[in-house]
């Protein structure tokens, strides 16, 4: 399973709130709240370029790969 780290990158940059990485990214709160709640189940690479422009990272820094516990 892919799990997002948005928390966690979030916290390490100031603990920056949603609203402000929503300003400075410009996608969408619900987008946002998504990935950090690790509800979505897809998004698109525009989303994820955004979000690292804002926080500074690289696609890897924003996801982890876990292996499905079955």
């Amino acid at each position: 399973m892919i799990r997002f780290t948005l928390d966690r990158l979030m916290f390490e940059n100031n603990r920056m709130k949603v609203p402000e990485l929503q300003e400075k990214s410009g996608v969408n709160k619900n987008t946002l709240y998504a990935i950090y709640n690790n509800t979505c189940t897809r998004v698109d690479l525009s989303v994820i370029n955004r979000i690292c422009n804002a926080l500074h990272c690289q696609p890897g820094d924003l996801m982890v790969y876990e292996p499905d516990t079955q």
